[in-house]
């Protein structure tokens, strides 16, 4: 199955356009709620098609297991905002928990759940820059086909989109279309 085949392609300005719609959002979230940490997640999606049904499908699916991982330590946490956009699905949720402990949260999550590591969650604090696994001593995120760091795979394009796209479509029949 390839999950890929229907969606509305994202060309660079569209993709940028989000980003910067995102940063927007952010800000206006921290002047709502500036005592605040920000987790802003979304998945990982190569390729011109950032969403579609089954896209959205295997977003609610981890995003469920990240809420229940924040359940079952306690986490006071509330989304904020939930976009489903042709750029994506993404979750803002402000919590009252350190941001500390929130990102290795979500490094658990994206390195222990089933489809975690096609997810990305920026913890953000009010006036500084998003929490990086190397402030907390975690490695830099891992690629999902060979395990080499995923910005060096991106950068030398080491993997095909089909390839990657074949693998998150091997994801969504795994786990959410079972």
């Amino acid at each position: 199955m390839n999950i890929f085949q229907e969606g509305n392609p994202q060309d660079i300005a569209q993709v940028l356009a989000a980003k910067d719609y995102r940063v927007a959002l952010q800000q206006k979230i921290f002047q709502k709620y500036p005592d605040t940490t920000l987790v802003d997640i979304n998945l990982n999606i190569p390729g011109p098609i950032k969403n579609n049904q089954y896209l959205i499908e295997l977003f609610n699916y981890g995003i469920k297991q990240l809420e229940k991982e924040w359940q079952d330590k306690n986490y006071n946490y509330r989304l904020v905002k939930a976009l489903n956009i042709d750029a994506g699905c993404e979750n803002f949720y402000i919590l009252q928990e350190s941001s500390k402990k929130v990102k290795l949260s979500t490094i658990s999550f994206e390195e222990n759940s089933s489809v975690g590591r096609l997810f990305d969650a920026d913890v953000l604090v009010k006036g500084r820059p998003a929490i990086s696994r190397k402030e907390l001593n975690y490695a830099s995120r891992r690629c999902y086909l060979c395990d080499r760091p995923a910005k060096e795979c991106a950068r030398s394009r080491r993997h095909s989109v089909q390839e990657m796209q074949k693998y998150i479509s091997s994801l969504y029949t795994k786990y959410v279309n079972k």
